[in-house]
């Protein structure tokens, strides 16, 4: 594998960086001068590789997107049957024994309305992340029909979406009250609708 320059090393730092900064006060909330504080850079440095707060935020959420894909791929490869595999990135979504969950690093709850309103080019970053994550979900649940762990859906990308949106939705109503209670009760509500034993009324 390729080593990254020193040129790749500082960008990813910036973006790293930034990332923290933005999960904490919003992408409005945070300046410049803070993201630049955090990565150790002058100010010239940073218009090197970005050429203003906007590029920034896209390369920030494309980033952060094609990390997420990355783990998501990883356990999709990983070992189990696909119903086992989605009830791992279901359960990481929560926060256990002090290690943070997903829901609270992810830029989708943190930035989806700000940006929508903020950047089109940032929105449609997010929005395609987005419709990638629920298209390998929709792998899985086919799969998971096929060796028998997930039940069979007649939409499976439907029902990525709708499933997605209730986890996003759960992650939310978890910030508000400041516990896991609606994330948990996801959990269990997705359990139920995707065991092969459920039938609807």
């Amino acid at each position: 594998m390729t080593q990254p320059t020193k040129s790749e090393q500082t960008r990813q730092q910036i973006l790293t960086k930034g990332r923290e900064l933005v999960l904490r006060g919003g992408f409005s909330g945070v300046g410049l001068s803070q993201i630049l504080a955090a990565s150790g850079i002058p100010k010239g440095s940073f218009y090197y590789y970005f050429s203003s707060k906007e590029v920034f935020g896209c390369a920030l959420l494309q980033d952060y997107v094609d990390d997420y894909l990355a783990r998501f791929d990883a356990l999709a490869d990983g070992p189990g049957t696909a119903g086992d595999k989605l009830h791992r990135f279901w359960s990481a979504w929560l926060d256990h024994s002090g290690t943070c969950g997903i829901a609270s690093g992810c830029l989708v709850v943190k930035l989806a309305a700000e940006v929508a309103d903020l950047s089109n080019d940032m929105r449609v970053i997010l929005d395609a992340g987005v419709d990638q994550l629920t298209a390998r979900i929709a792998d899985l649940l086919r799969a998971g029909a096929i060796d028998g762990s997930v039940r069979a859906l007649p939409d499976p990308d439907a029902s990525a979406r709708i499933l997605y949106a209730t986890w996003l939705g759960a992650a939310i109503l978890s910030k508000l009250s400041q516990n896991d209670s609606a994330l948990r009760g996801a959990l269990d509500d997705t359990a139920r609708r995707l065991s092969p034993e459920h039938t609807e009324n």
